[in-house]
């Protein structure tokens, strides 16, 4: 067995042993224990392994089912990172509402979505990573749901729907794809192996191919809450208790991107003008939507959904102009993971202390929660790409991108979006953040285990900005090169 599968049967292993009875006592700390070893196993393979190699594998049926190339190495040890600090938050925030049994539920669920997670990143099959996303959302489900209120079943059930359909649309466009090849070639069928590719799938431009690639987009924009299909994302991150919003905005989006991005891999060349057309207009579209529901909203779980959407967008947008933009929607889509784990964890910190998601009901949070005011304000800081931290330098290079290429139009209409949520949301965070009235409540401790998983994301955060490792430039400027974004 390939040691590289490791990420994935681990945590597959875990879940079996959630049905144990004598185990759930434990069950969190099997998480943590669990989280450590993946992270270390993904990691530990991505450092010995060079950012130029490509290694395929398979079960021993003969067929290369997996593959573990720069864009594997990078996504791996990003999502497995994030879960660890999911995993070291749940240590203390088991049962933060008297509700029974969400710890070793919660466990099990999470272990299967990551185990179907890090497969959906390891696949060389398009159709296998598209099973993977959906299976990633099967176990979503009942996470969301876990409250069983009126507003947990309809999140849920609305999720399920949307993402359910996002991902049939992309099924449906596989169909297209493997259709036009058997109307423009002799050839008996399309094979959806990424290193067995049929060259003649890429030449195949008829009305078939095009509405493929159309649906491919549409439906894993669905899944990546891009415009006209997202208004499942502001509700379901809402309303999910925040170690699951964190697994669905940093987790599940990468697994979504990847397998977006293999598609892009594949199709980039040949369908070039149609797929930029594309991104780039569900990527405007995307952060007007979010622009506007910003200035609108004062709920601040809804602010940092809303802001996702809008870093969707952005990323939508880097694609979509290609060449040097591609490198900077990558490390914007690595910064934005870190981001959203240190916002929503902290505020489900927030909302657990004051009892309300209503930024005008929250103040004084440096002199009540003094850890969490840091992480709200430096987070905040992140998600609006302040310099010095990575997700500045992300925007700073898809706008230079956006300049080489010739696009003054949409890189002043960036500005102008990226200013208006700027203000709509500084409005809103940074008054939660220095007392203006005094309040009764107690000062809140806060424990260790769940500070060192955010100040770390911070750390990275902020070196990115300041200082690119050589290992992550390295993948970062591999995979951008494999979509054709750098020589």
């Amino acid at each position: 067995m390939n040691p590289i599968l490791l990420t994935a049967l681990l945590p597959a292993a875990g879940a079996l042993l959630m049905l144990l009875p004598p185990l759930r006592r434990v069950a969190l700390q099997l998480l943590l224990l669990i989280a450590v070893a993946t992270f270390g196993v993904s990691i530990g393979l991505t450092v010995v392994t060079p950012a130029t190699a490509v290694i395929y594998f398979g079960l021993g049926f003969g067929e290369n089912y997996f593959v573990f190339d720069a864009t594997a190495q990078l996504f791996t040890s990003l999502i497995n990172l994030v879960f660890l600090g999911v995993a070291a938050y749940m240590l203390t925030h088991a049962r933060p509402d008297g509700h029974r049994g969400f710890g070793h539920r919660f466990a099990g669920y999470a272990l299967g979505f990551m185990a179907a997670a890090n497969l959906a990143v390891l696949s060389n099959h398009l159709l296998m990573a598209w099973a993977f996303v959906e299976a990633t959302t099967l176990f979503a489900v009942p996470l969301i749901a876990h409250d069983r209120t009126g507003e947990a079943w309809r999140a849920s059930w609305r999720y399920l729907l949307l993402s359910t359909v996002g991902l049939s649309l992309t099924f449906l466009g596989f169909v297209c794809l493997e259709r036009s090849v058997e109307i423009t070639s002799q050839h008996e069928g399309l094979s959806f192996f990424l290193d067995q590719f049929d060259l003649a799938s890429r030449d195949s431009q008829n009305f078939a191919h095009k509405l493929g690639i159309l649906l491919i987009l549409f439906g894993y924009g669905t899944k990546l809450g891009l415009a006209p299909m997202y208004s499942w994302l502001p509700d379901t991150y809402d309303t999910a208790r925040p170690p699951v919003t964190t697994l669905l905005a940093a987790v599940q989006f990468n697994i979504a991107f990847v397998a977006l991005f293999r598609v892009l891999q594949t199709f980039g060349a040949s369908d070039q003008e149609l797929i930029r057309g594309v991104l780039t207009a569900m990527g405007l579209a995307s952060m007007v939507v979010s622009a506007i529901n910003i200035v609108a909203t004062r709920n601040y779980k809804r602010i940092i959904a809303f802001a996702s959407i809008n870093h969707a967008g952005a990323i939508a947008l880097g694609l979509g102009v290609g060449g040097s933009a591609i490198y900077g929607a990558l490390l914007y889509a690595v910064s934005n993971a870190l981001i959203k784990a240190v916002l929503f964890l902290t505020a489900g910190e927030i909302e657990e202390h004051f009892g309300t998601k209503r930024t005008d009901e929250v103040d004084g949070l440096l002199t009540e929660m003094p850890f969490s005011g840091i992480f709200l304000m430096f987070g905040t800081f992140a998600l609006l790409g302040f310099a010095p931290f990575g997700s500045f330098v992300g925007e700073l290079v898809m706008m230079g991108g956006m300049i080489e290429a010739g696009q003054t139009i949409l890189f002043s209409a960036l500005c102008l979006i990226l200013l208006i949520v700027f203000v709509a949301t500084g409005r809103s965070m940074f008054p939660m953040i220095w007392a203006t009235h005094p309040r009764a409540h107690d000062r809140h401790r806060e424990s260790v285990v769940d500070l060192a998983p955010k100040a770390l994301f911070l750390l990275l955060l902020f070196t990115l900005g300041i200082y690119m490792p050589t290992p992550l430039n390295d993948l970062l400027r591999q995979v951008a090169h494999s979509l054709g974004g750098l020589p």
